[in-house]
């Protein structure tokens, strides 16, 4: 048996081929939309991609299931657990196998067995690995977004992403039962899970590429929760908030994302164009880094630096998915690049993109403060501070009389900003501040965005701790 392992940095999300060597066959376990990785590694080992499968319907990035059957010939199998709400339309294509729990298939020798491990989605399966030719018991066990390094997957995306009201404390419970169920599984299975540090599906994910069930038994505080009743309390408390672009992602991966290679080719397009686009209400993301945009920009365009590993997250934050996206690149080198990040998310509407030569001489700055400045204006009328980073963010430490309103619902809570008032951004490196403050200003507002990181304000300004009473999300 052969096992690779796949890792988007971006979307800190994994994926893996498992290879029959006597056979030359091959399943791929989650695949992501870009899928020259998996056939680059199946050529190298001479193996034949036959299988394709995923663990649930996905809300962080577009599943590549489809997109990779399409380009090997393999059979997809997909979860035909959970409820009508969940199932996927695109099961009735030719190449797809639906499979329940107790269910399972060979990739030439490899046994592959189905668990169903509801609880971050009602339809999440697990994947018990079996390689027959050396042993009659299982290896290790790939559990997508249910059992992680030091965390399980959040129960709430249904209800707080997709709007599916009631779900979280559903999906809670379900999930103390799917521990429950791995409590019996032996010690020595090999765990290989959907995402690593930094995914939102979990609030405390490790670093660590994979573990052992025994591991976990002993240190992932799931299991160690006693009874039902703590185990939801603790599941549920301190979730991040889920990136808005998350319900988008549920809807396309359930109907079955569109091939790419529909997908019409974004142009080069040059400045006249860019003041054209903007003139008619468009969405420009200029993705240069902090201090290019800060210096001089076309006004309008909304800065999300792509020197960032998590520019591609707090995109999907802010971005419309139903208009255009057009986007001003750094280089226009590094467009391919950049349309797979976006792609990667499902933002498939981009006509076209801007390199730096469309900065026409029409530019505006982006005002930067820093703490010691703005400790001395503060105590003035006229100034105020938006936080924007996440609730635990805020709630451990935020500057006093900062108005709490996380970057990702900034766009709906625009209203509660005085319009009389110098807006102030600020986060815990500077990033999500110039992101914020961009839109400020796309929007019209007086702004100024404080570049520096947690040292430099919580030394020159007063600050607090406890959560806000005005941090609701919209």
């Amino acid at each position: 048996m052969l096992l690779r392992y796949f890792y988007d940095d971006k979307l800190a999300q994994a994926s893996y081929m498992v290879g029959c060597v006597a056979t030359g066959e091959a399943l791929v376990v989650d695949p992501a939309r870009a899928i020259a990785p998996y056939l680059r590694a199946a050529e190298k080992e001479g193996l034949r991609i036959t299988h394709v499968t995923e663990t649930h319907i996905h809300a962080d990035f577009v599943s590549g299931s489809r997109e990779l059957a399409a380009a090997t010939g393999a059979t997809i199998y997909l979860s035909d657990m959970g409820d009508g709400n969940w199932k996927y339309s695109y099961a009735d294509e030719p190449n797809v196998i639906l499979v329940n729990d107790g269910d399972s298939w060979m990739v030439g020798n490899i046994k592959v067995d189905v668990l169903h491990t509801p609880g971050h989605t009602p339809e999440h399966i697990s994947f018990m690995i079996t390689d027959t030719k050396a042993a009659d018991k299982p290896m290790g066990i790939f559990t997508g977004d249910f059992l992680f390094v030091g965390d399980v997957g959040r129960p709430d995306l249904l209800e707080e992403a997709a709007g599916f009201k009631g779900t979280k404390e559903v999906g809670a419970r379900q999930q103390f039962h799917s521990v429950a169920r791995f409590r019996e599984l032996p010690d020595y299975l090999q765990v290989w899970p959907g995402h690593g540090a930094g995914s939102a599906c979990g609030k405390a994910l490790g670093a660590v590429p994979s573990t052992t069930l025994g591991y976990e038994k002993l240190f992932n505080p799931a299991f160690q929760q006693e009874t039902e009743e703590e185990f939801v309390r603790w599941l549920l408390d301190g979730q991040p908030e889920p990136p808005k672009y998350f319900a988008q992602m549920k809807k396309v991966n359930k109907l079955g994302p569109p091939l790419l290679s529909n997908l019409p080719t974004p142009v080069n397009f040059d400045r006249r164009t860019l003041e054209d686009v903007l003139r008619d209400g468009g969405q420009v993301f200029d993705l240069r880094n902090r201090g290019q945009f800060a210096f001089a920009h076309v006004p309008g365009t909304i800065n999300v630096p792509a020197d960032n590993n998590s520019f591609i997250t707090y995109l999907g934050w802010l971005v419309d998915y139903d208009r255009p996206v057009y986007i001003l690149l750094p280089s226009v080198e590094t467009a391919h690049t950049v349309l797979a990040d976006l792609r990667s998310i499902g933002v498939d509407y981009v006509p076209g993109y801007f390199g730096p030569e469309a900065l026409s001489h029409n530019t505006q700055a982006l005002p930067v403060i820093t703490s010691k400045e703005l400790a001395k204006r503060l105590p003035k009328n006229g100034i105020t501070v938006v936080d924007v980073r996440g609730r635990a963010e805020y709630a451990e430490r935020h500057i006093v009389g900062a108005k709490h309103i996380p970057l990702g619902y900034l766009p709906d809570r625009l209203a509660e900003l005085p319009a009389e008032s110098t807006i102030v951004t600020h986060c815990a490196s500077g990033y999500r501040s110039q992101i914020a403050a961009s839109l400020l200003q796309a929007k019209g507002f007086d702004v100024m965005t404080l570049n520096e990181g947690t040292e430099c304000w919580t030394r020159f300004l007063p600050t607090a701790s406890g959560v806000s009473t005005e941090t609701v999300l919209a």
